[in-house]
């Protein structure tokens, strides 16, 4: 039953939210009210795995990133890490990020280097401000299982593709297993307490794993990104099972 469930969800949906309207805006405020510590956190609680998972991920779209004249889009970008790591693998391409929280946003131009020439755009993933065939590359790190609507935000990144570009979203799942039952010992439970005690935010990181959980699993995911009209889908496993990398190309 819970399997039949999951197939049937449209997208994020935090406690309380009863449209999707009310869920984006549920979600921007979580991400508005952890900024000041949303770096720190993410670090300390992957262990600076994180970090790993940014480079992999790169280093995975390296051709298109060491083409100079490439344009890059970083969906859901949140404070940058991703774009960053994208950066640092191709010094060439347009890199811009684009992210819905204008705090977050904040403290990612804060972090840049005027050398790095890359921009920041407030912009909903599911209404981007951008022409049709626009990017070489489009991706997204631990930010794609927050939209209001997934398919929708498939065919939004679709859309802003040229043909022959590629996509890139990293995201959590749940890994089997022993490492499943650590995985859960952890994220369900000493994770909302720690996120808790240092963001103060009551519900930003008990939403976290409730999110994870919710977001369809790498087969129905991969089908959805098919339907959506990408081709090559494909889902590649990090540490475990904990995250990986679902591409595919216009």
């Amino acid at each position: 039953m819970d399997e039949v469930v999951k197939a049937r969800v449209t997208g994020a949906a935090p406690e309380g939210a009863s449209d999707p309207e009310a869920a984006s805006r549920a979600v921007r405020e979580m991400f508005t009210a952890i900024a000041p510590r949303y770096d720190l956190l993410n670090h300390l609680l992957s262990a600076n795995v994180d970090k790993l998972w940014w480079r992999r991920t790169a280093k995975a779209f390296s051709t298109i990133l060491s083409r100079p004249e490439a344009k890059v889009l970083d969906l859901c970008c949140g404070t940058g890490d991703m774009a960053f790591a994208l950066r640092r693998q191709g010094s060439g391409p347009a890199i811009t990020g684009a992210d819905f929280s204008h705090t977050m946003l904040t403290r990612a131009a804060g972090k840049t280097r005027e050398s790095q020439k890359m921009r920041w755009i407030e912009a909903d993933a599911l209404r981007l401000p951008f022409p049709d065939e626009n990017f070489d590359l489009v991706t997204s790190a631990f930010g794609f299982r927050n939209l209001a609507d997934y398919d929708a935000g498939l065919h939004e990144i679709l859309r802003v593709l040229r043909p022959g570009g590629e996509c890139g979203i990293l995201e959590f799942s749940e890994p089997r297993g022993l490492m499943g039952k650590i995985y859960n010992l952890y994220f369900k439970g000493v994770l909302p307490r720690v996120g808790r005690l240092i963001s103060g935010s009551s519900g930003a990181y008990s939403y976290l794993p409730a999110s994870v959980q919710r977001f369809p699993e790498p087969p129905e995911f991969l089908e959805r990104m098919r339907a959506a009209g990408f081709r090559d889908a494909s889902w590649n496993r990090y540490t475990f099972g904990i995250a990986g990398l679902y591409r595919g190309k216009r």
